[in-house]
């Protein structure tokens, strides 16, 4: 059984920080690449950022402005997410998304992963 597993998520300040983290288990190889998508009720989820597992080379979507890190943790089934400066707009359910092409660059569209996660809220408000 593949496992997609999310955590890191909860209430924030505007101009706060969270940390999601995503790991991936039952896959049969670990050449695989990692996104991460939010959601907010009512409409598209979106792509904010992925990360290839093999050369560590990574993508955004524009509307991050600068604010959001994807990196690899020393377990190399896990990836982060750092997001600094998070204003209420951001205020969605947060989905890691696994995508098992061993060759292919990540993408930033949900028809290129395999696997997903439950989701992690994350909410900014005062």
């Amino acid at each position: 059984q593949v496992q997609v597993v999310e955590s890191g998520g909860g209430l924030a300040q505007p101009g706060g920080s969270l940390r999601l983290s995503c790991t991936a288990s039952g896959l049969n190889s670990d050449e695989y690449n990692i996104g991460w998508f939010r959601q907010v009720p009512g409409r598209e989820r979106e792509g904010i950022s992925c990360i290839n597992h093999g050369d560590g080379r990574h993508d955004y979507d524009e509307s991050i402005q600068g604010r959001f890190t994807i990196s690899r943790e020393s377990a190399k089934n896990t990836v982060t997410l750092q997001m600094s400066s998070l204003k209420p707009e951001d205020t969605a359910v947060y989905y890691c998304a696994v995508d098992v092409a061993r060759f292919r660059a990540c993408e930033l569209r949900r028809d290129s992963y395999d696997y997903w996660g439950q989701g992690t809220q994350v909410t900014v408000s005062t």
